[in-house]
């Protein structure tokens, strides 16, 4: 995983686990990877895994059953787009409306490239 240098890694490593719960990769009730396997995975510091998996617990994106490990939520779904959505409309979305108002953009440009992305990416 390449990691950005604007967004602490713990957070970038959350944003990846939401997304294996958003494509459904890791479908509620399903044991994740350990902290120490995801470490390994991700070449991390397993701290920084703890640290993700702390945050999640807080968001209530997954659970932790003592001794035997961490789970997928049955909410995960419903929590992780909530948490992603506020994500994006907070660090994103400004970014996006200052280009769009220099480019002299409006939003109904972008809805056939967006309906145009989603076809060709999850289609």
């Amino acid at each position: 995983m390449q990691f950005k240098d604007t967004q602490a890694i713990y957070l970038q490593i959350a944003d990846y686990v939401c997304e294996k719960i958003l494509l459904k990769e890791w479908k509620p009730e399903e044991r994740i990877p350990s902290v120490r396997e995801l470490a390994v995975q991700l070449e991390v510091n397993p701290n920084t895994v703890m640290r993700t998996y702390d945050f999640l617990q807080q968001q209530q994106i997954i659970y932790n059953q003592r001794g035997i490990g961490f789970f997928v939520s049955p909410d995960a779904i419903k929590h992780a787009i909530a948490y992603r959505k506020e994500e994006f409309t907070q660090k994103d979305l400004p970014a996006v409306f200052r280009n769009m108002y220099l480019l002299d953009m409006e939003v109904e440009e972008l809805k056939p490239k967006f309906e145009s992305f989603v076809k060709q990416n999850f289609s």
